[in-house]
């Protein structure tokens, strides 16, 4: 993850940390795809889900724990998770990257997240969201 990756030494604590472990961890995702499923606006997202999202919310979750400097979780279950090829069979353009970005600055939100925590995180979720992208648009 970007500029989150490194500050877990003597910069400070992760964005794991400053989030709250685990338990944060999955309330954040647990919201993300209460709104995916809930929000007309983010329709575009929800169809590229499968019917049920319990596979996709554990996904997440272990892959989001690691990304903020938590466990690996996702890595070790399926080794390094190479995002954009696992995203390639979706079509993503700058609609779903907002939909997408929408819905967690939402749940950043919803789950009580400090303001400057939520844009730090959106800012290195941008820019994963938009390496994502693999149509135009």
């Amino acid at each position: 993850m970007s500029d989150l990756d490194d500050e877990g030494s003597a910069a400070g604590p992760t964005a794991f940390e400053l989030v709250g472990g685990e338990a944060r961890v999955r309330e954040l995702v647990d919201r993300f795809y209460d709104l995916m499923d809930l929000e007309a606006e983010f329709a575009g997202i929800r169809a590229l889900h499968p019917e049920s999202l319990e596979g996709s919310r554990d996904k997440f979750f272990w892959f989001l724990c690691g990304w903020m400097g938590g466990p690996d979780h996702y890595i070790s279950r399926f080794g390094h998770p190479r995002l954009r090829a696992r995203h390639l069979p979706f079509a993503i353009a700058s609609s779903e990257r907002d939909q997408w970005l929408r819905c967690m600055a939402w749940a950043m939100e919803d789950v009580g997240l400090a303001e400057s925590l939520r844009e730090r995180l959106l800012g290195s979720f941008f820019e994963t969201a938009d390496w994502m992208r693999n149509r135009n648009g």
